[in-house]
């Protein structure tokens, strides 16, 4: 947990597992287990999201901005902190969870985008215990990513941060937004001009909010319609792209693996051959030989 002082946070009890240094924008994800105890937070420019993951329930008290709670915490279970509320907890056995922080500002950009409303009125509703399975499903992708050393790429880290940050403004809001809503896919001149930039740029950090930016939209409604363009989500498309990329430098030069590895935007020899052998069925050194 964390201690609060004023304007700052001081980290008493160290995560096992931290998305600080992988360069991840707009989302914290921390993994924690403590013993028997008890702790307090507070961001100001962040809403703190806990996904449980004990394997027996865990007892808590919990006070959220004045308001106290006391119950049995299970695996999946999920608490929703918003920006500038004080937290409290105290638990009575060792206890186990996946902590992901998310910008208030982030959460603002995107309902400035993809709502009817005024985005400077959105806040989030605290929630002690709720059960939330696309809030879950969305967390434990971000925690197999985090175990990977983001494995994934920057782009599905940002479109998960997106798909998260709707889910909120949908379900957890004060106000209920009117969502817009765009169907029928990017037209063909406009699909064309994402594909392009793709491809030129295969060998550099791709970011959804780049993409996103070439046609004028949302990072939210632009991973939306280019699934239903593609029928593949945009890291999706990148990674196999990038995977035909390294098979054809592989069949057509002599160059290292690992020089292939950084042409094709992999941040290494391993992490290249890891996603080659999944698409693939077999490692970069296996496919040049064949």
């Amino acid at each position: 947990m964390k201690t609060t002082v004023p304007h700052q946070t001081e980290t008493t009890c160290l995560p096992i597992l931290s998305s600080q240094n992988q360069g991840w924008e707009n989302i914290l994800v921390e993994q924690f287990q403590h013993p028997p105890g008890e702790g307090s937070s507070h961001y100001s420019d962040e809403h703190a999201i806990c996904l449980s993951l004990a394997p027996r329930p865990v007892r808590l008290l919990q006070i959220q901005g004045g308001k106290t709670y006391t119950g049995l915490y299970g695996k999946g279970d999920v608490s929703i902190t918003p920006a500038k509320v004080p937290f409290f907890a105290r638990w009575d056995r060792d206890d186990h969870y996946l902590q992901i922080r998310i910008a208030s500002s982030f959460i603002q950009n995107v309902a400035r985008e993809t709502i009817d409303t005024n985005s400077d009125q959105v806040e989030l509703r605290s929630e002690f215990r709720n059960r939330d399975p696309q809030i879950e499903a969305i967390a434990m992708l971000l925690f197999a990513e985090l175990k990977q050393e983001n494995l994934g790429g920057r782009l599905y880290i940002e479109s998960l941060a997106n798909v998260l940050a709707v889910h909120l403004l949908r379900q957890y809001s004060a106000l209920k937004p009117r969502l817009s809503v765009y169907e029928g896919g990017l037209r063909e001149r406009q699909l064309s001009q994402v594909l392009e930039y793709i491809n030129e740029h295969l060998n550099q950090d791709i970011k959804l909010a780049d993409l996103a930016q070439l046609l004028g939209m949302s990072q939210f409604h632009f991973s939306h319609l280019f699934k239903q363009s593609m029928g593949t989500a945009p890291y999706q498309y990148l990674l196999q792209q990038r995977i035909e990329r390294a098979k054809q430098l592989l069949k057509q030069t002599d160059q290292s693996i690992m020089e292939i590895a950084f042409l094709c935007g992999f941040n290494s020899h391993s992490h290249l051959s890891k996603q080659f052998r999944q698409l693939t069925g077999m490692t970069p050194k296996v496919y040049r030989g064949t």
